[in-house]
């Protein structure tokens, strides 16, 4: 009987860390390709992952006419998410697929729970040039 009791208390503690805790992040930012807006272009915000565990979509959208874009999204994880906004534009580029940068939004911008608290302003990005770590991607 005291087995079932101390069962029944500790239930609840495990099976939130079977599930993981909702973590949030939103991040907002303006694209620009040679000093004009960089409008229509692809971005996601994700939660990066290690291992064979795939990374785990929070939002996607579209830059506007004007170069901006707004994402926010939640997930379940076991640890501290990794949030990080993947960009797929074409500035400055005649190959085929398109470049892909990632720009990762520090840890204080993490919240507890479903909608964040803060949002990470990326400031303005200008695609022209290359970046650092910048690969191609052709099914995003």
């Amino acid at each position: 009987m005291r087995q079932c009791l101390v069962l029944l208390c500790l239930l609840p503690t495990l099976s939130d860390g079977l599930l993981g805790f909702t973590q949030s992040a939103a991040a907002k930012g303006v694209l620009m390709c040679n000093d004009v807006p960089a409008k229509n272009v692809k971005v996601k915000l994700y939660d990066e992952d290690t291992g064979p565990d795939l990374d785990d979509l929070m939002d996607s959208g579209k830059t506007d006419a004007e170069g901006r874009f707004s994402l926010q999204g939640h997930v379940d994880e076991f640890t501290p998410i990794d949030p990080k906004i993947n960009i797929y534009h074409d500035c400055d580029d005649m190959l085929p697929c398109q470049r892909r940068i990632s720009v990762y939004v520090p840890k204080k911008y993490i919240t507890k729970g479903a909608t964040a608290d803060k949002v990470y302003d990326a400031g303005v990005i200008q695609l022209a040039g290359k970046w650092a770590g910048e690969t191609r991607d052709c099914i995003n």
